[in-house]
């Protein structure tokens, strides 16, 4: 299959990788260049623009950072829907509110593409190892188009309804999971008395009830920075955990809700930002809260 993937920030690449390791033709377009040309040497193909890249695919696959990113990329100057779309099947990733996902998936659709939102839970690893959580929206027609493509990505597809359905789910999914971070720097400020060490503090929470799946994926690396040491390659980046929190807050507004503890999170992580912690990996947010202790 010849699919294009626009956005290659460090999910688009790992999604890149898994479906060369399938064997599929792989092109790729990215605002920064330079992301989309180290996957050359894999095998993919470099587009110029994104009409270009859609040109030349079936299947075209988009995750990139915001509503104004996924905008340029589709309705920009050389954007996907620049192009003869009639008959090719679009697969919508980003993590953007339902409006968003509806109003694309419509400019889309009346060019003629079959069109799939499928936000994903998972960072990099669950990627590039196709074990990725899909939370699909669009109609039963689309979906069975896409599904063989998605289920190559993801252990586990789920159509939850219409367009901006999919960004609904990913929206709730992830709500927990950012503000976790909060509330485990703060239990661990409440023990850091103890002197206990971190690989057995993390075995300890992971195995209560009160201990997400997190933990057991992300706990010893979250005990090596409690323990000074560095967290490896960047998975989940603060500013982009802003970025969801805040997404989360707007929609949530518009459906007439507060969310309280997100805001006071959002706050919280903001902070940890202007102090420069902005690109760094999700693990240092609790161990940053430990120590102000």
């Amino acid at each position: 299959m010849n699919i294009g993937i626009v956005g290659i920030g460090r999910m688009g690449a790992a999604m890149a990788t898994r479906l060369l390791g399938l064997g599929h033709q792989v092109t790729v377009w990215n605002r920064s260049p330079a992301k989309a040309q180290a996957l050359e040497s894999a095998g993919a193909k470099v587009a110029a623009s994104p009409r270009a890249l859609a040109e030349g695919c079936d299947v075209i696959l988009s995750i990139l950072a915001d509503a104004p990113a996924v905008e340029a990329a589709y309705f920009g100057a050389g954007g996907v829907g620049s192009g003869p779309l009639a008959g090719k099947l679009v697969i919508e990733m980003s993590t953007l509110r339902p409006q968003a996902q509806q109003s694309l998936a419509t400019r889309l659709k009346a060019l003629g593409a079959a069109v799939v939102e499928c936000p994903v839970g998972g960072t990099v690893g669950p990627a590039r190892d196709g074990k990725l959580l899909g939370f699909a929206g669009g109609s039963d027609e689309d979906f069975a188009r896409a599904k063989p493509v998605l289920e190559q990505l993801c252990r586990r597809v789920e159509h939850v309804g219409p367009a901006g359905a999919g960004a609904s789910m990913k929206l709730a999914i992830n709500l927990p999971l950012l503000v976790y971070w909060q509330a485990l720097g703060e239990a661990l400020a409440i023990i850091r008395p103890l002197g206990l060490d971190p690989t057995r503090v993390m075995d300890i929470l992971a195995d209560t009830s009160g201990g997400p799946n997190v933990l057991k994926v992300r706990g010893a690396t979250i005990a090596k920075v409690m323990g000074g040491g560095d967290a490896g390659a960047v998975t989940f980046d603060v500013d982009l955990i802003r970025k969801d929190l805040r997404t989360m807050i707007e929609e949530a507004a518009a459906l007439g809700a507060t969310l309280p503890v997100t805001q006071r999170a959002l706050e919280v992580f903001d902070e940890a930002s202007r102090e420069g912690l902005g690109g760094e990996d999700a693990v240092r947010l609790p161990v940053r809260w430990m120590n102000r202790a």
